[in-house]
């Protein structure tokens, strides 16, 4: 080990340009690199969400439910690069979440939901679509969705 130091030593001492000039290219390349090393304060690390919420006022869970959420639920199959979708359904409101992969853009996942959101055209319930985004900001978009007929009054 000492020989090999010594050896390191000597080749410094002979070729005193050579070492010059590649310990300024490493200085340069380590300034370059921090510059554009990526910093943010508060890292994102969360999946790609978008959440849909769909409103039925006066409708029980159970309408809700049958009529609504189950039927974007299914429509939300198809949606590629998706981990899993999770709804809860209450009183008159469904909120249903397409997650997605971990490398998943925002405007991909917003495009395949809107893409399927559209394939829903049997029934007329307002829906409110967001996604969120790293910097916290929300988007919004109501898509047009027909609700079905009421039932006869026994």
């Amino acid at each position: 080990m000492n020989k090999f130091i010594k050896k390191i030593i000597s080749f410094s001492l002979k070729n005193k340009l050579f070492i010059f000039f590649s310990t300024l290219i490493l200085i340069i390349w380590g300034i370059l690199a921090f510059k554009n090393i990526p910093i943010e304060a508060f890292p994102d690390v969360t999946n790609t969400q978008i959440t849909i919420i769909t409103q039925w006022p006066g409708r029980s869970a159970e309408e809700v439910e049958k009529y609504v959420t189950i039927p974007v639920e299914l429509a939300m199959n198809p949606v590629q690069k998706r981990t899993s979708v999770r709804s809860t359904t209450v009183f008159g409101l469904s909120v249903i979440k397409v997650i997605f992969e971990d490398d998943v853009d925002d405007a991909f996942a917003r495009q395949q939901v809107n893409t399927c959101c559209a394939t829903l055209h049997c029934r007329k319930v307002p829906i409110l679509m967001f996604s969120r985004q790293p910097a916290l900001q929300a988007r919004y978009s109501v898509i047009p969705y027909k609700a079905p007929p009421n039932r006869p009054a026994n």
